[in-house]
């Protein structure tokens, strides 16, 4: 039997980030404005640095990584691939099972490979101050992380159902320096209005993101960082599946489906594009790949969403990104997966489920749970709520393989450790938690309010 970890030199981080926008069977959308138009890069330059509206808006297949961001990345990578056999011997598969592991970064998931480059580039560009939003916690100390790291100031809005649930991550922003302020908060203009209006929301991430925005675009010294569906964000996660691709191959094998879970899409888009890559260039070992997001059924944007155009907060300040969204307004229920709690998906994970390419399906919160800790116990690692989504989906599929006694290789991309998480799994063993799936109703009249525009 195979090494059950596979790991890469640090010379072999790779140099340069795999673009999916070059291979998209028809270009991206571009992003609009609310009259309609396209908008321009020197609008976005409101909030964002040269070199990432530039990565934002390229086609172009390579971009390299630069070198100071590289030598960052070799404090965890290259992270490591590990076959997940006793959890094969367990099911009884005839599948191989293999997990690429995000938790070994110092912020404990796969969020920092894009805060470092994001804070390089701002940090480059002469800016003081970043500020940014935060579901579960993952981008908000990924970012504090990064911006230590660069000498920049960092502001934070954590949802404020996650800033209630999760204080140990919070504070693991505050130890690097970061401030960290519950959103809706009475900072911003948004904050206070949602406040006036609904006192007791439990915040969403499009909530967040305006409260960011909005700050990032009243200083001229702050610019906004975003850690997920933007292109230069899936772009900067791309190095999850380059690695991958790299340790498969010492193996000889490829994988028969890659799985992750999906909330934005950076996650997801990490692991699974370049492998989409080769089924595009006609490799033959890629032709029958299947790529599955896995989102709750809570939050279910891709299987329950509208693709369409759509902002990227509750307040519309975003542009328009065509994308497969529940509604801008969209204000999920509190399940403990706070990074999969968003309205929308990356405008390239949703153009690629719109054209059949990929694949989606949305799972229960206490099936993830029950996935989670039969993982746990035999491979050791406890995962955080949203790599249990994956998990819960590859479980399934091996055991499908069981059925048809098909050797299949499943790839999935465990984000993280759920170390800062253990007060969900303490509900989840108390009977506490509970499975919600989002009324059709619901998402009809969050939908109907979807932006009338040119």
């Amino acid at each position: 039997m195979e090494s059950t970890r596979i790991l890469l030199e640090a010379h072999e981080i790779p140099t340069h980030w795999y673009n999916i926008a070059a291979d998209l069977p028809a270009p991206p959308a571009p992003p609009l404005l609310p009259d309609g138009s396209i908008a321009r890069p020197e609008q976005l330059g409101v909030i964002f640095p040269p070199a990432i509206i530039e990565q934002e808006m390229s086609t172009e297949r390579w971009i390299e990584i630069p070198h100071k961001v590289r030598e960052i990345f070799r404090l965890w990578r290259p992270a490591p691939l590990v076959r997940a056999v006793r959890l094969e011997e367990a099911l009884g598969t005839p599948a191989k099972i293999f997990f690429k592991y995000e938790g070994v970064s110092p912020a404990g998931s796969h969020k920092p490979n894009s805060a470092v480059p994001q804070a390089y580039y701002n940090h480059k560009a002469g800016i003081r101050r970043l500020t940014t939003e935060t579901g579960a916690g993952q981008w908000g100390s990924s970012l504090a992380l990064a911006g230590q790291m660069f000498g920049l100031e960092v502001r934070i809005y954590m949802v404020k159902v996650s800033y209630e649930q999760k204080p140990y991550r919070r504070m693991m922003m505050q130890t690097w320096g970061a401030e960290v302020f519950s959103s809706p908060s009475s900072l911003t203009e948004c904050g206070r209005r949602i406040l006036a209006e609904t006192p007791d929301t439990p915040g969403s991430l499009g909530i967040a993101i305006s409260e960011a925005v909005e700050e990032a675009a009243g200083r001229a010294d702050t610019n906004y960082s975003l850690g997920s569906v933007l292109n230069h964000v899936v772009l900067h996660q791309s190095i999850i599946g380059l690695e991958a691709k790299k340790q498969l191959d010492k193996l000889g094998l490829y994988p028969d489906m890659v799985i992750a879970p999906c909330g934005g899409g950076s996650s997801f888009s990490g692991i699974a594009f370049p492998f989409l890559g080769d089924k595009a260039a006609g490799d033959k070992r890629a032709a029958n790949l299947r790529a599955i997001a896995v989102e709750p059924s809570s939050c279910p944007s891709l299987t329950k969403g509208r693709y369409t155009y759509d902002f990227g907060d509750a307040s519309g300040f975003t542009p328009l990104m065509k994308m497969y969204t529940l509604g801008h307004d969209f204000v999920p229920a509190g399940i403990h997966a706070g990074g999969l709690r968003y309205h929308g998906t990356s405008q390239l994970v949703s153009q690629l489920y719109e054209a059949g390419l990929i694949e989606a399906v949305a799972v229960p919160q206490l099936s993830t749970f029950d996935a989670g800790v039969q993982f746990a116990r035999l491979e050791g690692i406890i995962p955080a709520p949203e790599s249990c989504h994956a998990i819960r989906v590859a479980i399934d599929e091996a055991l499908k393989c069981k059925q048809s006694g098909e050797e299949k290789v499943i790839l999935f991309n465990l984000t993280g450790h759920g170390h800062f998480d253990m007060s969900s799994f303490e509900r989840y063993f108390s009977g506490k938690l509970e499975d919600y799936e989002y009324p059709a109703e619901e998402v009809e009249k969050s939908l109907a309010k979807l932006p009338k525009f040119g």
